[in-house]
């Protein structure tokens, strides 16, 4: 079975992949199969994406998700809290992840290759095993600037390149922790017009949480924006969605987003209502790509979908910690 997913152009094409996708990880992911089998699911009466269980994000903390016949290529850990314990993501098909994040970004953005990629991730530098990381310096090696790196906290020298960017027009693209983007603000605010400004996470304990809204008021005044941009991923999946204002999200072809009733994880709710996200990532192919997960956040009658934060009694993780 290749990953016929990333392909994917059309409704039809997408219900297809997904019960295709299901039953092979029901066939192949054992701790997937046995809750699908716990929920008494009849797997031949599953003919829709609609019917198809998925697995609470709360596994990949204790068990292994990864498909039988395979071994990891690498594991991706999440970023939690001091004294929650981390997902582990087992990627058996790093290339796979490649391609993934790569086509994403062209979808909504163009060939990497165009921008200069500016990553402020403290937070993420400092520790093992981000997906964040891996993705953003595959990015940076396919951008055709030479002053595409990561900052950790110098930044003095990232102001002096924005700076120098702008003043020669190069297409550059500002990914940041929130917290640092913050920092950043407050010491070194300028005219940012012309980039790109992407947020992703949250304060990582390091500043009070804020709103998205106000977040974004503060960094469109600090840098002269009339949006801020974001990315919403997480360690368990092998997709990102990106919002490029407003903080509406949309998702590549081969991902989609449902809004389960908190108080029944088989009941979906339509657009403008607020719920549990459920996320179809049919890149993780190895693993499990249905995932019920702990954020809470809606759909909009356009198709996106917005973050509201997060589901009362879940632990909070290290991303998209923002709070409306």
């Amino acid at each position: 079975m290749t990953c016929k997913a990333l392909s994917i152009s059309n409704s039809n094409e997408f219900e297809n992949a997904c019960i295709e996708t299901f039953r092979f990880q029901y066939k192949h992911t054992a701790i997937y199969r046995e809750y699908v089998d716990l929920l008494g699911v009849n797997i031949k009466g599953v003919k829709h994406f609609n019917q198809i269980p998925f697995l609470p994000i709360s596994f990949f903390k204790t068990q292994q998700v990864i498909n039988d016949e395979k071994d990891a290529e690498i594991v991706f850990h999440s970023s939690g809290t001091t004294g929650m314990s981390a997902s582990r993501h087992l990627v058996a098909d790093i290339e796979l992840y490649r391609r993934s994040f790569t086509r994403g970004f062209e979808f909504f953005y163009g060939s990497p290759g165009d921008y200069c990629f500016l990553a402020l991730l403290p937070s993420y530098l400092e520790r093992q095993g981000s997906s964040l990381i891996f993705m953003m310096d595959d990015l940076i090696k396919m951008s055709g600037f030479s002053q595409s790196g990561f900052y950790l906290n110098n930044l003095k020298e990232l102001s002096s390149v924005l700076v120098a960017n702008t003043k020669s027009s190069i297409p550059t693209i500002l990914l940041g922790v929130s917290y640092a983007l913050l920092d950043l603000a407050e010491l070194h605010p300028m005219d940012l017009s012309g980039v790109i400004v992407m947020e992703t996470g949250g304060m990582k304990g390091k500043r009070p949480e804020i709103s998205k809204d106000k977040l974004h008021t503060i960094l469109c005044n600090a840098f002269n924006l009339r949006e801020v941009h974001s990315e919403y991923g997480m360690t368990e999946l092998l997709s990102q969605a990106y919002s490029q204002a407003h903080g509406r999200f949309l998702t590549p072809p081969w991902m989609k987003i449902r809004i389960r009733d908190p108080y029944d994880p088989l009941a979906y709710f339509g657009s403008g209502k607020a719920g549990g996200i459920n996320i179809i990532d049919l890149a993780n192919k190895y693993s499990c790509s249905f995932i019920q997960t702990e954020d809470l956040g809606k759909l909009n009658e356009d198709g996106s979908f917005q973050v509201l934060g997060r589901l009362e009694a879940s632990d909070i993780r290290g991303c998209n910690l923002l709070l409306q």
